[in-house]
């Protein structure tokens, strides 16, 4: 699933490719727009955040409107040159082509495609936490909304994008492994949520610019996690088979002696 790191990555391909162009046509794919046409209009920027990425436009009137995307498990935005082959997905996946003198950019598999008054994205991207690569990350105050629901497990609070924007199901293991805390523990039993919460933050933004996510330092294929992704395969810190589970509506992945149910459990070192 796209995370925070990846949909930045996205919008600064399209920002690259788009931005400063006028649009010679559109073909949105989807009800609701179907009838869309934006040929004449302006690209302003292209932006994310969290999960949600904001296409930024100006009308031949000036009037600013945002086309609105979110990628869930399987959406993606590929950017091509005038008459290169599209080939990012197969074309009954095509939501949406924005074609400019410069390049076309296609989206695959969209979810939650709208355009709106960029004055009222709020209405869409409003409700989310403290964006983790965002200008405006507040540690401060996702930490307040972790902590708002005390019972919540720490893994299904870390997936709430109304907590703290960005973290999807690899860095949510990826940090509690991290941090030695059992993806099951009540937030309120959590130590250190800010020290989780500047975790989080550092692991996004340090693989933000490239496509290969890593939390372990290595690029190199099978060494890029911890626990993510690695069901049965020893524990690169004390040797025993990670486990995997479903938590909420997730799975999860996690060491069951790095990890915990009880603080005071850990092993010594």
């Amino acid at each position: 699933m796209p995370e925070g790191d990846t949909v930045w990555n996205t919008a600064r391909v399209l920002h690259r490719a788009l931005a400063g162009a006028r649009l010679t046509g559109s073909d949105f794919r989807v009800p609701q727009l179907a009838t869309t046409d934006l040929t004449g209009w302006t690209v302003r920027e292209s932006t994310s955040r969290g999960k949600h990425l904001l296409l930024r436009l100006a009308a031949p009137d000036d009037a600013h409107w945002t086309l609105h995307s979110h990628l869930r498990m399987d959406g993606v935005w590929r950017a091509y040159a005038p008459g290169e082959r599209w080939s990012g997905r197969p074309a009954h996946l095509i939501r949406v082509v924005l074609r400019s003198p410069g390049a076309v950019a296609v989206g695959y598999h969209l979810h939650e495609l709208a355009l709106v008054p960029t004055a009222e994205e709020d209405r869409l991207a409003g409700h989310l936490g403290p964006d983790l690569l965002g200008p405006d990350w507040d540690a401060a105050e996702a930490v307040r909304r972790l902590t708002a629901h005390p019972e919540q497990t720490i893994g299904e609070a870390l997936l709430d994008q109304r907590n703290l924007a960005g973290v999807g199901n690899l860095y949510k293991c990826e940090v509690l492994f991290l941090r030695g805390v059992s993806p099951w523990t009540p937030v309120g039993a959590v130590p250190d949520l800010p020290g989780m919460a500047a975790l989080a933050q550092r692991l996004l933004a340090a693989n933000r610019g490239r496509w290969t996510q890593s939390t372990t330092g290595s690029l190199h294929r099978g060494q890029t996690s911890y626990v993510y992704g690695r069901r049965a395969q020893p524990c690169r810190r004390c040797g025993t088979a990670i486990r995997k589970q479903e938590l909420g509506e997730r799975v999860t992945y996690w060491c069951p002696v790095c990890q915990p149910e009880h603080p005071s459990d850990l092993p010594p070192g």
